[in-house]
Protein backbone atom coordinates (compact mmCIF):
# COMPACT_ATOMS: atom_id res chain seq x y z
CA UNK A 1 0.00 0.00 0.00
CA UNK A 2 2.86 2.37 0.82
CA UNK A 3 4.27 1.92 -2.69
CA UNK A 4 0.94 3.05 -4.18
CA UNK A 5 0.75 6.07 -1.84
CA UNK A 6 4.28 7.14 -2.81
CA UNK A 7 3.56 6.77 -6.52
CA UNK A 8 0.32 8.76 -6.22
CA UNK A 9 2.07 11.45 -4.18
CA UNK A 10 4.70 11.85 -6.90
CA UNK A 11 2.01 12.04 -9.61
CA UNK A 12 0.17 14.72 -7.63
CA UNK A 13 3.33 16.76 -7.19
CA UNK A 14 4.30 16.43 -10.84
CA UNK A 15 0.92 16.84 -12.57
CA UNK A 16 -1.50 18.50 -10.13
CA UNK A 17 0.51 20.97 -8.04
CA UNK A 18 1.58 24.46 -9.08
CA UNK A 19 3.39 27.16 -7.11
CA UNK A 20 2.69 30.82 -7.92
CA UNK A 21 -0.12 33.33 -7.39
CA UNK A 22 -3.62 31.87 -7.65
CA UNK A 23 -7.22 32.63 -6.76
CA UNK A 24 -8.91 29.49 -5.43
CA UNK A 25 -12.52 28.40 -5.96
CA UNK A 26 -13.22 29.68 -2.44
CA UNK A 27 -12.10 33.16 -3.56
CA UNK A 28 -9.00 33.04 -1.36
CA UNK A 29 -5.57 33.91 -2.69
CA UNK A 30 -2.86 31.25 -2.41
CA UNK A 31 0.65 30.49 -3.60
CA UNK A 32 -0.33 26.81 -3.85
CA UNK A 33 -2.70 25.44 -6.49
CA UNK A 34 -3.98 21.88 -6.86
CA UNK A 35 -5.83 20.59 -9.92
CA UNK A 36 -6.12 16.83 -9.50
CA UNK A 37 -7.85 16.20 -12.84
CA UNK A 38 -4.60 15.51 -14.76
CA UNK A 39 -4.07 12.71 -12.23
CA UNK A 40 -7.62 11.44 -11.65
CA UNK A 41 -8.35 11.35 -15.37
CA UNK A 42 -5.21 9.38 -16.18
CA UNK A 43 -5.19 5.59 -16.23
CA UNK A 44 -2.49 5.25 -13.57
CA UNK A 45 -3.75 8.09 -11.36
CA UNK A 46 -7.36 6.92 -11.35
CA UNK A 47 -6.33 3.35 -10.56
CA UNK A 48 -4.14 4.51 -7.67
CA UNK A 49 -6.80 6.88 -6.26
CA UNK A 50 -9.44 4.15 -6.47
CA UNK A 51 -7.16 1.59 -4.84
CA UNK A 52 -6.33 3.90 -1.93
CA UNK A 53 -9.69 5.63 -1.49
CA UNK A 54 -11.85 2.49 -1.44
CA UNK A 55 -10.21 1.55 1.86
CA UNK A 56 -11.84 4.62 3.43
CA UNK A 57 -15.34 4.24 1.98
CA UNK A 58 -17.73 3.73 4.87
CA UNK A 59 -18.66 0.13 5.64
CA UNK A 60 -22.07 -0.72 4.21
CA UNK A 61 -21.91 2.09 1.64
CA UNK A 62 -23.91 1.07 -1.39
CA UNK A 63 -22.76 4.09 -3.38
CA UNK A 64 -20.17 6.83 -3.56
CA UNK A 65 -21.11 10.28 -4.76
CA UNK A 66 -19.72 13.72 -5.18
CA UNK A 67 -20.08 17.10 -6.78
CA UNK A 68 -19.34 17.25 -10.48
CA UNK A 69 -16.58 17.64 -11.93
CA UNK A 70 -13.92 16.88 -9.35
CA UNK A 71 -15.63 13.76 -8.01
CA UNK A 72 -16.72 12.30 -11.37
CA UNK A 73 -13.61 10.21 -12.12
CA UNK A 74 -13.33 9.22 -8.45
CA UNK A 75 -16.83 7.82 -8.08
CA UNK A 76 -16.52 5.91 -11.35
CA UNK A 77 -13.10 4.56 -10.37
CA UNK A 78 -14.38 3.36 -6.99
CA UNK A 79 -17.42 1.69 -8.60
CA UNK A 80 -15.16 -0.19 -11.00
CA UNK A 81 -12.63 -1.11 -8.28
CA UNK A 82 -15.51 -2.37 -6.11
CA UNK A 83 -16.86 -4.54 -8.93
CA UNK A 84 -13.51 -6.23 -9.51
CA UNK A 85 -13.12 -6.70 -5.74
CA UNK A 86 -16.44 -8.52 -5.44
CA UNK A 87 -18.24 -5.58 -3.82
CA UNK A 88 -21.22 -3.61 -5.04
CA UNK A 89 -20.75 0.17 -4.79
CA UNK A 90 -22.49 2.33 -7.38
CA UNK A 91 -21.44 5.81 -8.55
CA UNK A 92 -23.59 8.91 -8.07
CA UNK A 93 -22.82 12.32 -9.54
CA UNK A 94 -24.32 15.40 -7.91
CA UNK A 95 -24.97 18.24 -10.34
CA UNK A 96 -24.19 21.79 -9.27
CA UNK A 97 -27.64 22.76 -10.54
CA UNK A 98 -30.63 20.56 -11.45
CA UNK A 99 -31.14 19.78 -15.12
CA UNK A 100 -33.51 22.31 -16.64
CA UNK A 101 -35.20 19.71 -18.85
CA UNK A 102 -36.53 16.16 -18.78
CA UNK A 103 -36.56 14.73 -15.26
CA UNK A 104 -34.73 17.78 -13.82
CA UNK A 105 -32.40 15.46 -11.90
CA UNK A 106 -29.78 16.79 -9.52
CA UNK A 107 -28.38 13.31 -8.74
CA UNK A 108 -27.29 11.12 -11.64
CA UNK A 109 -26.69 7.38 -11.43
CA UNK A 110 -28.31 4.16 -10.30
CA UNK A 111 -30.00 5.51 -7.18
CA UNK A 112 -30.13 3.18 -4.17
CA UNK A 113 -33.18 2.96 -1.86
CA UNK A 114 -33.73 5.85 0.55
CA UNK A 115 -31.94 5.26 3.84
CA UNK A 116 -28.91 3.74 2.11
CA UNK A 117 -25.40 4.74 3.17
CA UNK A 118 -23.46 6.85 0.66
CA UNK A 119 -19.87 8.06 1.05
CA UNK A 120 -18.99 11.39 -0.57
CA UNK A 121 -15.70 11.75 -2.48
CA UNK A 122 -13.81 14.91 -3.40
CA UNK A 123 -10.53 15.61 -5.13
CA UNK A 124 -9.33 18.71 -3.23
CA UNK A 125 -10.98 20.30 -0.21
CA UNK A 126 -10.33 23.95 0.49
CA UNK A 127 -13.18 24.97 2.76
CA UNK A 128 -15.21 21.78 2.28
CA UNK A 129 -18.09 23.71 0.73
CA UNK A 130 -18.35 21.61 -2.44
CA UNK A 131 -18.31 18.34 -0.55
CA UNK A 132 -20.89 19.60 1.94
CA UNK A 133 -23.13 20.71 -0.94
CA UNK A 134 -23.01 17.13 -2.25
CA UNK A 135 -23.66 15.79 1.28
CA UNK A 136 -26.71 18.04 1.68
CA UNK A 137 -28.18 17.12 -1.72
CA UNK A 138 -27.75 13.42 -0.97
CA UNK A 139 -29.18 13.77 2.53
CA UNK A 140 -32.18 15.72 1.17
CA UNK A 141 -32.75 12.83 -1.26
CA UNK A 142 -33.02 10.48 1.72
CA UNK A 143 -29.54 8.99 1.92
CA UNK A 144 -27.35 8.62 5.00
CA UNK A 145 -24.02 10.43 4.55
CA UNK A 146 -21.54 10.29 7.41
CA UNK A 147 -18.18 10.48 5.66
CA UNK A 148 -16.25 12.51 3.08
CA UNK A 149 -13.05 11.10 1.59
CA UNK A 150 -10.74 13.43 -0.37
CA UNK A 151 -7.44 13.05 -2.14
CA UNK A 152 -5.97 16.32 -0.84
CA UNK A 153 -6.87 18.40 2.21
CA UNK A 154 -5.66 22.00 1.88
CA UNK A 155 -5.94 22.28 5.68
CA UNK A 156 -8.06 25.42 5.74
CA UNK A 157 -10.81 25.12 8.37
CA UNK A 158 -12.23 21.84 9.62
CA UNK A 159 -15.17 23.26 11.59
CA UNK A 160 -17.45 22.53 8.63
CA UNK A 161 -17.10 18.78 9.18
CA UNK A 162 -18.18 18.90 12.83
CA UNK A 163 -20.99 21.33 12.05
CA UNK A 164 -22.38 18.87 9.48
CA UNK A 165 -21.69 15.70 11.50
CA UNK A 166 -19.23 14.35 8.93
CA UNK A 167 -16.11 12.27 9.40
CA UNK A 168 -13.47 13.68 7.05
CA UNK A 169 -10.57 11.61 5.71
CA UNK A 170 -7.93 12.67 3.20
CA UNK A 171 -5.17 10.64 1.57
CA UNK A 172 -2.79 13.60 1.71
CA UNK A 173 -2.45 17.06 3.19
CA UNK A 174 -1.27 19.95 1.02
CA UNK A 175 2.00 20.05 2.97
CA UNK A 176 2.69 16.42 1.92
CA UNK A 177 2.60 17.48 -1.71
CA UNK A 178 4.46 20.77 -1.22
CA UNK A 179 7.26 18.95 0.63
CA UNK A 180 7.42 15.97 -1.75
CA UNK A 181 10.63 15.74 -3.72
CA UNK A 182 10.35 14.16 -7.14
Amino acid sequence: MEKYRKTLLHLLKERAYRHGEFTLSSGKESEHYMNCKPVTLSCEGNALCSHLMIEHVEDNSVAVGGLTLGADPLVCGIAQKAYYSGKHIDALIVRKNPKEYGTKEVIEGNKPPKGSIVTVLDDVTITGGGAVKAVNVLREAGYVVNRVVAIVDRQEDHKIWDANKIKFISLFKLEDIVNCEI
